[in-house]
């Protein structure tokens, strides 16, 4: 039986490699950079190579080891590719987060099958299919940490969400099955469910009356930052979370306990 360990208070990395898909900008990339600056060698994961290569520019200015990868991780074949060139440039993968996402949205009585099935592909599929890669690794190496990135749609009903909602709260439901079955193994799998995050897309989505109006929903009456999610990504990749698995942790302001 494993036995608690005390762990560093500060929530160190240091000796861990972490893979981060959508890591080119906004959450993904907070989170590879907030990890670096932990300690951790980061694999950027983007389908957008400038974008990958950029964060890892970063990420080697605080002393870590970076590797870029571009990639459409909505083919089971690239994430094959892109594990095994983790593994076979850093030697193990201690850390997943599946930051890769898209929003498509529309009227249920209207959404195209396109805008259902690319949605469903990369927030679900692709995020399933890339922790089953991973997990195998960390299986026979004795342990990890997965990190999906769901949201508040994961838990709440949001207008023209109908594609986005199915997704995250897929995404939920999946973290939950896979931190039961690799609990075994040492394996801890959360999510996280941010609310409207003020990225470079998010802050031109969410500019004026419709930003305004939907602050005035929240009771904290502000949007979030990507820092702040990337926040509670240290905390679950570290080893003071070693307890808590099959968590979705919802960082809105309050907004669905209304």
């Amino acid at each position: 039986m494993r036995e608690f360990k005390p762990f560093d208070e500060n929530f160190s990395l240091a000796g861990r490699v972490a893979l981060v898909t959508g890591a080119g900008a906004g959450i993904g990339e907070a989170i590879a950079l907030m990890f670096a600056r932990k300690g951790a060698d980061i694999i950027a994961v983007d389908i957008n190579a400038d974008a990958a290569g950029a964060v890892v520019d970063k990420v080697k200015g605080y002393g870590k080891k970076g590797l870029a990868l571009a990639a459409d991780i909505t083919d089971n074949a690239k994430i094959a590719e892109v594990v095994e060139k983790s593994v076979k440039e850093l030697g193990k993968i201690d850390i997943l987060v599946n930051c890769a996402g898209v929003a498509l949205l529309e009227d249920a009585e209207k959404i195209s099958a396109d805008f259902w099935n690319r949605t469903i592909n990369l927030n679900l599929s692709a995020s399933f299919f890339m922790s089953q890669a991973v997990g195998n690794r960390m299986i026979k190496q004795g342990g990890g940490k997965i990190i999906n990135m769901a949201s508040q749609a994961a838990v709440i009903a949001l207008d023209r969400h109908v594609a986005y909602n199915s997704s995250k709260a897929g995404i939920v439901a999946m973290t939950q099955v896979l931190a039961c079955e690799w609990a075994e193994f040492d394996i801890q799998v959360n999510a996280i469910s941010p609310t409207v995050i003020l990225t470079e897309l998010g802050k031109k989505a969410w500019a004026g009356e419709v930003g305004e109006a939907m602050k005035k929903k929240i009771p904290a009456g502000r949007f979030g930052y990507p820092e702040e999610v990337a926040a509670m990504a240290v905390y679950l990749a570290s080893d003071a979370a070693n307890l808590v698995t099959g968590a979705n942790f919802v960082i809105d302001g309050g907004y669905t306990i209304q």
